[in-house]
């Protein structure tokens, strides 16, 4: 780890937990659409809206790394089916997204990147669509590389090409950080990258992929590791 310029990290469930959080988003969706667009959700469960979603990655397969233009084709043909046309799909998705947005940071994340952005250049690598701006860290990254940005999800190395180039650092003088064994760890050293796994759950490492370089139960574990006192 000497040699490491630029750290790449993921951020969905390594910088916090996102499943809750995408929880709440939906339901908050849910209900100001029942407020606001009863016929829609007089038509559709909220089970109903996840199938139209899956029915919506598969016919757009090639943007289905795109979440934001899958929740507005959602958003679309829910708000067509109901005689509501689709002018009401912005306000619907920034009603979710402000939830989407409104994130736990695991404690001592901050400080650890504070620490590691004052030796290396750190790039938020994401498949999401989490607004950093709204979030309040975005001032802590030199860059974001997204899915939607790279026109793949990780673990597509173009995700990863995108993230070093904007790092200014090679491959092996970057470091990917993420929780995800296929999408981050693997993916990344697929790539060329050196490898870090957020294991914040003692989950035990895959046997079909390669270890990675190093492991840690938490992200505020890194600056020690790096060489930061």
């Amino acid at each position: 780890m000497n040699n490491i310029r630029a750290i790449t990290l993921d951020l969905d469930d390594t910088l916090w937990e996102i499943h809750p959080v995408i929880r709440r988003a939906e339901k908050r969706l849910y209900e100001w659409l029942a407020e606001n667009f009863p016929r829609i959700t007089e038509m559709h469960t909220p089970a109903d809206l996840r199938e139209i979603r899956a029915q919506v990655v598969i016919e757009f397969a090639d943007r289905a790394h795109d979440l934001t233009f899958l929740r507005h084709t959602v958003l679309g043909r829910i708000g067509v089916a109901a005689g509501y046309g689709t002018d009401f799909i912005d306000d619907a998705f920034n009603v979710f997204d402000e939830v989407r947005n409104d994130v736990d940071i695991f404690p001592g994340v901050i400080p650890a990147l504070e620490a590691l952005g004052e030796r290396f250049r750190l790039i938020a690598v994401t498949n999401g669509n989490a607004n950093l701006e709204i979030i309040g860290i975005r001032h802590l990254f030199d860059d974001v590389v997204t899915a939607a940005m790279a026109g793949a999800a990780k673990p597509a190395a173009v995700v990863f090409d995108m993230a070093v180039r904007v790092g200014g650092a090679s491959k092996q003088e970057t470091l990917h950080v993420g929780d995800h064994p296929l999408y981050d760890v693997d993916g990344a050293r697929e790539a060329g990258l050196r490898t870090a796994w957020v294991n914040r759950t003692a989950s035990s490492w895959p046997d079909e992929f390669t270890a990675p370089d190093i492991e840690v139960a938490h992200v505020d574990e890194l600056p020690e590791l790096l060489g930061i006192d």
